[in-house]
């Protein structure tokens, strides 16, 4: 074998490798993106079963725990009040008579985003929640 053969031979196998790499890029690319999407889909049914099932009539045997969903129902009783106020979700805290205590402030900041992410509130400001009107 010369070496205009082993250099041609050589060129080939770098072809067909750079094509088979290109191929497994878009099949990369096509499955990440199907990723992506599978895995939202599945954090929004996550969010809404735990929704329904935080605010179903208490004695279902599904039912949050204690006290979640009261919690819940007076969050969107103080924003059917005061539609027209943003709140952050130590004022939350505040105005409900809850505990300000930053694990229970925490706590309330994820139902908040959960309310947000379900259409029942907006963000007008950073760490701002207010009613969609």
């Amino acid at each position: 074998m010369n070496i205009a053969e082993i250099l041609a031979d050589l060129q080939a196998q770098h072809d067909e490798t750079a094509a088979r790499a290109g191929e497994l890029r878009h099949r990369t690319a096509h499955l990440a993106a199907a990723l992506t999407e599978t895995e939202a889909r599945l954090a929004d049914l996550a969010t809404t079963r735990k929704a329904i099932a935080e605010l179903a009539p208490a004695g279902g045997s599904e039912s949050g725990p204690p006290g979640t969903n009261t919690t819940y129902q007076a969050i969107v009783n103080a924003f059917n009040q005061h539609p027209d106020q943003q709140f952050r979700a130590r004022e939350l805290h505040e105005l409900l008579g809850l505990p300000t205590d930053e694990a229970s402030v925490n706590v309330t900041r994820a139902r908040l985003e959960r309310l947000l992410r379900q259409g029942f509130l907006t963000r007008p400001g950073r760490g701002r929640y207010q009613k969609r009107t």
